[in-house]
């Protein structure tokens, strides 16, 4: 059905269709006023009828009015005559009133399939009468929908307009704001303009980002050409006569290094030194330590003289060496009054950083021993000894805490790490090489086991004669005249171990103490550097005695 009341046919039907009757308002008036007066008949009276066209009207005569299709919804008005019919068949050509109308489609309609069923539109407010032209309200037109491809929406971001607003705000002068009026709606009239973005602005920012952009590829391309290609910038000669100290920290490479000396004014870049390091045969050995040198040398220059051991402010403490040889290479190295040192050492002991398991322990020869790590230490001129000496006590406390010595100790049968070390500074004594560590330390362990017969107890080294005497000979005398000194280092005399360290072992020495080689001996004598020979018994160790005696001779020792 369409909005008319009528199925499909061959031509629409429409109250301006020329076949429907009189044109227009007045003519529109005039007929229904004939019609009105016309027929007399009851619009109500029950008589079956057929339906209008292809519409067959049922269950009672209909009245009808021609209906505007822009009028929907509007209720009735009582004061407009309407047509009726009185049930005679459309197909007979003839109205109720016996006047003759003229059939839009003919005497011989054909037959609505769909007439059987209730009329839809058959009711007054389905077909309400025409209104004057002063009271119809205008009703918008449904436009044909057309398929259009659909344009990309122009960007309009703040950044790339200038600030307009080209949004049609609906002002003008036109008339017909409606869509089927002739202005500028979407029917009528041309589409007003859209103002183009001035992005000029926009355009030279990305400009000058992509100048600066290419500007800095360039800088940094310089650089990596420089870096590769390049000499790096250097200074000329040997430097000025102003000198600097220089502080090289332990594992710096190259370039670390490279960067102190460009800081202090030595060289002028890092590449010039590196380039220079790596040109030099012994470039790669340069140690850690305080370096005394020249401003604005070139860079082969100053490889060269931090190479040379003189300008190399560092101190150097061998394995195995007592406090008191250290002490006495502080005041050197500082220039101080002989004794400086070891008073400071005396005096600031609890204040260095000792561990706790390292303080307390009595008739101690010297509360450092054991501490002063032996190593390499930067020593700049006009340092404090304490200083130094504080240095030396954190890298042993770095070392031993790396070889776990606190947690190893008890299962050596050992009270305490403070025993371990102890013990550790004797095998650095006693084996001359480190070759012959491993057996030393067993040495020393087996002396003192409780049920030991040889020695009853006691280690008897002459190492801690020495000690207490402040020397370093072999000819200690005789054992009866050794057990006459009255001293809590003298292992010919006590059980047991000294009351702390004789010596500062290195890292070698410590890990013979805490692995020593599985044996019975209890003895050992090194005849040579190659030839250390070790005995379970006494006599075995007395033959073993006059063999280096004789190698002694030989040597013309």
């Amino acid at each position: 059905m369409t909005e008319y009341g009528r199925g499909p046919g061959s031509e629409p039907w429409h109250p301006e269709d020329p076949a429907y009757g009189p044109q227009g308002w007045e003519g529109q008036q005039a007929y229904y006023q004939q019609t009105q007066y016309g027929n007399q008949q009851d619009p109500y009276q029950q008589q079956p009828q057929q339906g209008y066209g292809d519409q067959q009207y049922q269950g009672g005569q209909e009245h009808y009015a021609p209906h505007d299709p822009h009028q929907q919804g509007v209720p009735q008005q009582q004061g407009y005559p309407q047509q009726t019919y009185a049930g005679q068949p459309y197909d007979t050509g003839t109205w109720d009133t016996g006047q003759q109308a003229a059939m839009p489609y003919g005497a011989h309609a054909p037959a609505d399939p769909y007439a059987q069923g209730p009329d839809l539109y058959g009711t007054p407010e389905a077909y309400p009468p025409p209104q004057p032209p002063g009271r119809r309200r205008a009703e918008p037109e449904q436009e044909p929908v057309r398929a259009e491809p659909e344009e990309p929406e122009e960007e309009n971001h703040p950044f790339f307009s200038d600030g307009d607003d080209d949004r049609d705000d609906g002002d003008g002068d036109e008339p017909g704001g409606s869509r089927r009026g002739g202005g500028q709606g979407r029917r009528g009239g041309k589409p007003k303009k859209k103002k183009k973005s001035r992005n000029g602005l926009a355009c030279l920012v990305v400009a000058l980002v992509m100048a600066g952009g290419a500007s800095g590829v360039a800088y940094f391309g310089y650089q990596f050409w420089q870096g590769r290609f390049g000499e790096a910038p250097d200074f000329a000669g040997d430097g000025t006569s102003e000198t600097v100290q220089v502080e090289i920290p332990k594992g710096a490479g190259g370039y670390e290094i490279a960067a102190l000396l460009v800081e202090n004014g030595v060289v002028k870049s890092q590449g010039a030194f590196v380039s220079a390091q790596e040109k030099n045969p012994a470039g790669k050995n340069i140690q850690d330590g305080v370096y005394t040198l020249k401003k604005g040398m070139s860079a082969a220059s100053a490889v060269e003289a931090m190479l040379d051991p003189a300008n190399r402010n560092a101190l150097t403490i061998p394995e195995g060496k007592r406090s008191a040889y250290i002490y006495a290479q502080i005041d050197k190295k500082l220039e101080l009054k002989p004794g400086t040192t070891k008073s400071v050492a005396t005096a600031k002991a609890k204040t260095l950083g000792l561990p706790a398991w390292a303080t307390g322990h009595p008739d101690l020869k010297d509360p450092l021993e054991g501490f002063l790590f032996p190593a390499s230490y930067p020593v700049a001129k006009g340092a404090k000894p304490e200083d130094v000496l504080k240095k030396m006590v954190a890298r042993a406390n770095a070392e031993y805490g790396k070889l776990d010595i606190e947690t190893k100790a008890a299962s050596l049968g050992l009270k305490s790490p403070w025993e371990l070390l102890t013990v550790a500074s004797l095998v650095q004594v006693e084996g001359k090489y480190k070759h012959d560590f491993d057996k030393v330390s067993r040495v020393v362990y087996n002396r003192l086991k409780p049920n030991n017969i040889e020695t009853v107890g006691r280690l008897e080294f002459d190492s801690t004669i020495n000690y207490i005497k402040e020397e370093s000979t072999l000819d200690v005398g005789t054992v009866a005249d050794l057990r006459k000194i009255d001293d809590p280092y003298n292992t010919y005399d006590i059980k047991g171990l000294t009351p702390g360290p004789i010596s500062n072992p290195g890292v070698d020495a410590i890990k013979s103490a805490l692995n020593p080689t599985p044996g019975p001996w209890y003895y050992f004598v090194s005849i040579n550097e190659d030839k250390t020979v070790f005995s379970v018994t006494n006599e075995e160790h007395n033959r073993n005695v006059e063999q280096y005696e004789k190698e002694r001779e030989k040597s013309g020792q």
